[in-house]
C-alpha cells in the first residue's frame, strides 16, 4: 500500500495492486522533482550496451591495473571517484542516441520505442561511485549497469536484451557476435572530426557486416571476374543476412516512427552503405536484397575498390562499421570514429591473397 497525506492530495488517498496502475503512474508523475526521463522497459527499446572504456577515456587506469594490479586500481578509482573521466570514443555515438530521443519523446511523449543504453563492464562494484558520478557530470541518461567484478559481461548481454555491445576488448566482441548479437571493437581516434550535434549518423560496410561473407569467399577462391558473375547470376536471390543487420532494422523501426509525422527531410537518424563494392557489376544484389528485407539506407555509396577514409571524412558518422581492418584504419587516420567487426573469412586471410579450393571449403 502507498499512504498518501489527504490534506496535500484529497482526491488520493490509498493504492492497492489491484488499482488502477496507470492512474497511479500519472499522480506520482506529477510529484516528480526531477526532470531526467525514466528508462523505457527494455522489450520495447532498442538497447545500446557500452563498455566503461569505449564511454569514457580509461588509458591511464587502465596502465595501472596492468602495471600494479586490481587493488592499486581499485584503491586509484575510489581516490578520485569526485574526478570525471575525460570523454571516449563511444561519447559522441551516446551523445547523438540521447538527442534521437529528446526529439521521440517531443513526437511520442508516452511512448517507449527509445534508446536505451546501458554500462556494460567487468569493473569491480566499487568503481561504480566514479562511473555514476561521471555520467552524471556529462548529464548522460544511463540508468542501466552491469558490473561483473572481474568476469566476463557477455553472458549478460542476452537478459540485458541488447541489439547492440560496443567494447575496447576485442574477443569479448567476437564472443557477443557468435551468440548472435551485433557487436563491434572500438579504437581510439586521435583527431576525430567535428561532427553534427542535431543528427545520428551510422555507416556499415556490407558484406560481412550488414550481409553475410558468401559473396567474400567468392572472391577470395576465385578473383573478381568470378565475383562479378556470381553475383550477376543470382542478382534476384537475397544474401544472408550479417552481424549488423538486426542493428540496421532497429535503426530503421525509430526512422519510421519520424516518418509517420512527415519528418523525413528532418529525421535525427541518418544511415549509409559504404562499400568496396562496384555498383553496375555487383551492386543490384545488395539493393534488392535490402528490398527484400523491408530495410532502406539514406544514402549506397559504392566505391569499386577505392579507399573510404575520404569518403567517410565527408559523411562524418558517429560511428562507421567495418570487418576489414585496412579499412579501419583508413577510416581513423583521416578523423573517422570506426569499429571493427570481427566476422567472417576476411580474419583469417588477407584481402589479397586468393584462397586455394581446399580451403576456402573449409
Amino acid at each position: 500500500y502507498i499512504l498518501v497525506k489527504p490534506e496535500e492530495h484529497p482526491t488520493f488517498t490509498l493504492f492497492s495492486e489491484e488499482n488502477d496502475w496507470a492512474a497511479a503512474k500519472a499522480f506520482f508523475d506529477s510529484l516528480k522533482t526531477t526532470t531526467k526521463p525514466r528508462p523505457p522497459k527494455p522489450k520495447n527499446a532498442v538497447t545500446i550496451a557500452v563498455s566503461s572504456r569505449t564511454l569514457f577515456n580509461m588509458v591511464k587506469e587502465r596502465k595501472l591495473y596492468e602495471e600494479e594490479g586490481l587493488e592499486r586500481y581499485v584503491s586509484y578509482q575510489l581516490e578520485h571517484e569526485d574526478q570525471p573521466f575525460t570523454p571516449g570514443v563511444a561519447f559522441p555515438f551516446v551523445k547523438a542516441l540521447m538527442v534521437v530521443n529528446a526529439r521521440l519523446r517531443e513526437l511520442y511523449p508516452d511512448s517507449e520505442e527509445l534508446f536505451d543504453i546501458v554500462l556494460m563492464t567487468n569493473n569491480h562494484a566499487q568503481v561504480g561511485v566514479r562511473l555514476i558520478n561521471s555520467i552524471n557530470h556529462y548529464g548522460l541518461s544511463i540508468e542501466r549497469f552491469c558490473m561483473t567484478g572481474g568476469e566476463s559481461p557477455i553472458g549478460y548481454l542476452k537478459a540485458y536484451m541488447t541489439n547492440l555491445y560496443l567494447s575496447k576488448d576485442s574477443q569479448k566482441v567476437q564472443q557477443a557476435i557468435e551468440e548472435g548479437i551485433a557487436a563491434a571493437t572500438m579504437f581510439t581516434c586521435d583527431n576525430e572530426n567535428k561532427l553534427s550535434d542535431t543528427q545520428l549518423r551510422v555507416a556499415f560496410d556490407g558484406d560481412a557486416v550488414l550481409f553475410s561473407d558468401e559473396s567474400e569467399i567468392i572472391v577470395k577462391k576465385h578473383g573478381l571476374d568470378t565475383f562479378f558473375q556470381h553475383e550477376k547470376e543470382f542478382e534476384n536471390k537475397p544474401l544472408a543476412q550479417g552481424p549488423l543487420k538486426c542493428f540496421l532494422e532497429a535503426l530503421g523501426k525509430l526512422q519510421r516512427k519520424f516518418y509517420a509525422k512527415n519528418l523525413r527531410i528532418t529525421c535525427p537518424i541518418r544511415t549509409y552503405l559504404v562499400t568496396a563494392r562496384s555498383a553496375a557489376s555487383a551492386g543490384a544484389r545488395v539493393l534488392k536484397t535490402l528490398r527484400s528485407w523491408g530495410l532502406e539506407v539514406d544514402e549506397a555509396l559504392f566505391l569499386a575498390g577505392a579507399p573510404k577514409g575520404p569518403l567517410l571524412q565527408k559523411i562524418r558518422p558517429h560511428i562507421f562499421f567495418d570487418d576489414q581492418m585496412f579499412h579501419i584504419e583508413g577510416a581513423q587516420e583521416l578523423g573517422t570514429i570506426a569499429a571493427h567487426v570481427p566476422y567472417g573469412i576476411g580474419q583469417k586471410y588477407h584481402k589479397s591473397k586468393p584462397l586455394k579450393p581446399k580451403e576456402a571449403e573449409k
